[in-house]
């Protein structure tokens, strides 16, 4: 799920943690979204009305009864707008108020007409005595007793006065992701999804290994996907420099290095997944002795013959253990003979689906942001996903597997 098109209002009150808000609001725009914004008079004292006009291209509402608000009741107006609210930051002062149902400005007038209809997630930001206070706390539960209302949780950290505790806002990069899984419909709610995803690592010695040219972002991708759609995810992973923002509380990663211990890990994972997605890269073969120190070239040969043995195959002993109320999803990168190949890999390692790579298009396969698949279910049915995002592969992906 993206937020292509999605109307995003940013509730903005009065706390040094403002000055994020411009980034963020840039890249919820990057993404797609259309921005608009509210705040408390205080919140100019930390950021510009000027700034936060010019990056979401639409005046800002900080005065109920201002002459040159565009309607006479944006405070209504606005929620009529947006798809979805996020107050950021959401000092105690306006935490308390929003629980309270008290709205004596612009901002809080807003996030009282929004609560009726639209989902709003809400951003603390204070100091960490502020946090604590039994008032704090108990406006916060208030908050989290409405069914439309999501309080991200603080972070821990330096904060403004100088101290180390918690009351840090999120990053702008983790309350974009917050948003996108906030608009994502929660399809996988109560599943749980083994995925596997990047490399694996095979070593000759100390310092040389065997391995491929996988950078993880595909199965990264589809392990975003599948968090912001309401799943539990154990994220199997070989090693690669992706990384998963947010969502702490839903997932499991496992981070490994060869075939042996990838297949381990998703066997022990697989005996509780309802879906499981074998996208990682995993080496066939390994050496069959791994030397003690690092391998020294032979001054009187210019050969050396290297034995490898077969890896154990992750997908094939999964396929063997599946029953019946388990989906279980492979991926084959073929470079001829594509569809037979990935066929013949499909019933020989009893796949319900398997997702075919090319390494035939520009811009599909390693290291790219794009890619290219088509994916083909035991029933017969296929679907061709044309060059795009491999975010938005991930979505088709998902969307295509029945469960």
């Amino acid at each position: 799920m993206t937020v292509v098109g999605k109307h995003i209002l940013i509730g903005i009150s009065g706390g040094i943690a403002a000055y994020k808000i411009p980034e963020l609001i840039r890249q919820l725009i990057k993404q797609g979204a259309e921005v608009r914004v509210t705040t408390t008079r205080n919140a100019l004292q930390f950021v510009t009305e000027t700034t936060l006009q010019t990056l979401s291209g639409a005046p800002v509402y900080t005065d109920v009864f201002a002459a040159i608000n565009e309607h006479a009741t944006e405070h209504i107006s606005l929620p009529q707008w947006a798809d979805l609210m996020l107050v950021a930051p959401a000092t105690a002062n306006v935490v308390a108020k929003c629980a309270a149902g008290i709205a004596d400005d612009a901002l809080t007038t807003t996030f009282c007409s929004c609560l009726a209809r639209k989902p709003i997630l809400v951003a603390p930001a204070m100091n960490d005595k502020m946090w604590e206070s039994p008032a704090t706390r108990h406006a916060i539960e208030t908050l989290r007793s409405f069914a439309n209302v999501t309080v991200l949780e603080p972070a821990e950290g330096q904060l403004a006065c100088g101290v180390s505790g918690k009351g840090r806002m999120p990053e702008p990069d983790e309350l974009t992701e917050a948003v996108i899984a906030a608009m994502t419909p929660k399809t996988l709610l109560g599943k749980r999804v083994l995925l596997t995803a990047g490399p694996t690592v095979e070593p000759l010695d100390p310092v040389r290994f065997i391995s491929n040219f996988s950078t993880g972002k595909m199965g990264y991708a589809l392990a975003r996907e599948c968090l912001r759609r309401g799943a539990e995810v154990i994220l199997v992973s070989g090693p690669c420099d992706q990384h998963i923002i947010g969502h702490d509380d839903m997932l499991s990663l496992r981070r490994v290095q060869t075939a042996r211990e990838m297949a381990d890990a998703a066997v022990s994972a697989f005996r509780e997944a309802d879906l499981a997605i074998l996208c990682a890269a995993v080496a066939d073969y390994r050496p069959e002795t791994v030397a003690p120190e690092k391998i020294k070239k032979q001054a009187d040969t210019d050969e050396m013959t290297l034995r490898l043995v077969e890896n154990p195959d992750t997908a094939a002993m999964l396929g063997s253990q599946k029953r019946p109320n388990q989906v279980l999803v492979g991926f084959a990168l073929e470079t001829e003979a594509e569809e037979e190949n990935a066929l013949r890999k499909m019933q020989r390692k009893q796949l319900d689906y398997i997702v075919l790579n090319s390494l035939r298009e520009t811009g599909a396969g390693f290291g790219t942001d794009t890619n290219r698949v088509t994916i083909f279910a035991k029933d017969g049915t296929k679907k061709d996903c044309p060059l795009a995002s491999k975010e938005t592969v991930a979505c088709q992906i998902l969307d295509a597997i029945l469960i």
